[in-house]
């Protein structure tokens, strides 16, 4: 993440977390760029307006701004009243935020859809203090678990923005067929990438087409099937390599690849570097 190279007002922690405390600050081109890091923002006055996946977005105050991994963000423009406050994190970080947190990843999937949402002042006033709580902390570079305080006061955060999201998905109008085809696979994916990789599988759980599959989950996030079934599958090599002491062999065994040789090849052609060397980063 290359954010806190070009910022001087911000908080990070190495490569995995940056916290903004003005929106002018956040390092985002108006042309089209596809994110590499979650990115949470809370409209604080004025206003806001971006692209994401070719769709307008219009932010206002208390406003709460989700974009994931992978998504196209462009047309960024602010109001010259506008105030914020934005987070950006790293996919292993994030990961290793939600990685015990039940079903948060698959209610943060709503973001893919419905990327802006707002918060009543009293919500607001509470994320804010979660912010200012938690850059606090990253700031104190004598703390001797800064990272894992970090961890811990971002998990509070993202069980309350979770539960908005939760509460709104609730709330909203009757879900179409792409939406419940979508989320469906989305769940079943979660569920069965480790031994299940095929789409054709999923088509059949779900009595559809591969075909209607893919188109369905293409119009709904712009992403193919087997680019999700991609994610998830690297997304825990990531999290084994990194918070486990499994060899890759043995991570090859539990996600049912012929061998390690084959492990390599699937997560360099996805992250760009071996296991062992993104083990060692």
């Amino acid at each position: 993440m290359t954010a806190k190279a070009v910022v001087d007002d911000c908080s990070f922690i190495d490569d995995d977390l940056v916290l903004f405390s003005r929106f002018e600050d956040v390092p985002i081109s108006a042309e089209p760029r596809e994110m590499n890091c979650l990115f949470v923002a809370m409209c604080l006055e004025g206003s806001a307006q971006y692209t994401v996946d070719t769709k307008e977005h219009l932010v206002r105050k208390n406003d709460v701004i989700v974009v994931n991994d992978g998504q196209v963000i462009s047309d960024y423009m602010l109001s010259p009243d506008c105030k914020g406050i934005a987070i950006m994190a790293s996919v292993d970080f994030f990961a290793e935020i939600i990685k015990e947190v039940y079903e948060m990843s698959q209610v943060f999937l709503f973001a893919y859809y419905s990327p802006v949402f707002n918060l009543k002042p009293e919500k607001a006033e509470t994320f804010i203090g979660y912010f200012n709580t938690i850059r606090q902390k990253v700031d104190d570079m004598g703390h001797r678990f800064r990272r894992e305080l970090a961890i811990s006061l971002l998990k509070a955060m993202v069980y309350d923005i979770g539960n908005e999201i939760y509460q709104k998905q609730t709330n909203s109008p009757k879900r179409t067929r792409a939406d419940v085809i979508f989320n469906t696979f989305i769940a079943l994916v979660k569920e069965n990438f480790r031994s299940e990789r095929r789409v054709s599988w999923y088509a059949v759980q779900l009595c559809i087409t591969p075909k209607y599959l893919s188109e369905t989950v293409k119009q709904m996030s712009r992403r193919t099937p087997n680019e999700w079934i991609d994610h998830f599958v690297t997304l825990e090599i990531r999290v084994l390599l990194k918070s486990s002491t499994m060899s890759i062999k043995e991570i090859a065994r539990i996600l049912h690849f012929p061998n390690q040789s084959f492990l390599g090849k699937f997560f360099k052609e996805h992250v760009g570097m071996s296991p062992s060397k993104y083990r060692r980063s």
